[in-house]
């Protein structure tokens, strides 16, 4: 799959289907033209996870509602999938409103993904989890993964990491750890977070 991101990074970018490929930034064009996409609209979550595919069935919101690590939450609602979604989401938390954002993704099954800091009010644990689901999930689709986290991308194909505007490096996590000294940097840093925690 060739897929032209000029919006947002300059050079053509070709990720073969069941890659993936990590950034740390999305421009306010391509975020506009997106947004519909991963916004959380009022009505229900059913209706929600719906906005891009409205043939979908329950069986198939709640499959992935389970990859999205939403699938407890929603059983947990008296209303399930009919249960009311505020504009915005803003009566879930964040991590339940990423996890419906990604459920709906999921849905549309498209042949790029692109996670723009998905994971970022997840806890480690659900993140993994989520991680994990989502990498069998989308094995024939290209991934592209916007994060800060080093723990989200770590995995991933092929992984950009920019500073202050500029591409600082590009590589496997492996490699990144011994030519990068940002990612490395960010990398220790987060370690030693984690561990402190």
């Amino acid at each position: 799959m060739r897929v032209d991101m000029a919006a947002f990074l300059r050079p053509t970018l070709t990720l073969p289907p069941g890659s993936s490929t990590s950034a740390a930034w999305m421009s306010a064009a391509m975020e506009d033209r997106l947004k519909p996409y991963w916004s959380i609209c009022s009505g229900t979550i059913a209706s929600t996870l719906r906005y891009s595919n409205e043939n979908a069935s329950e069986k198939e919101l709640m499959h992935a509602a389970d990859v999205a690590q939403a699938g407890d939450f929603i059983r947990s609602l008296p209303d399930g999938l009919n249960a009311y979604v505020a504009q915005g989401g803003t009566n879930f938390s964040g991590g339940q409103k990423q996890r419906l954002s990604i459920a709906k993704a999921l849905v549309k099954k498209p042949e790029l993904y692109i996670f723009d800091d998905s994971f970022s009010a997840l806890d480690f644990k659900p993140d993994a989890a989520l991680r994990k689901a989502l990498a069998k999930e989308t094995k024939g689709s290209a991934v592209l993964i916007i994060a800060q986290r080093v723990s989200t991308i770590r995995h991933a194909n092929q992984i950009i990491v920019l500073h202050e505007g500029r591409m600082a490096g590009i590589g496997i996590h492996d490699e990144l750890l011994t030519d990068c000294p940002v990612y490395r940097e960010i990398y220790e840093s987060q370690t030693k977070e984690a561990q402190e925690s």
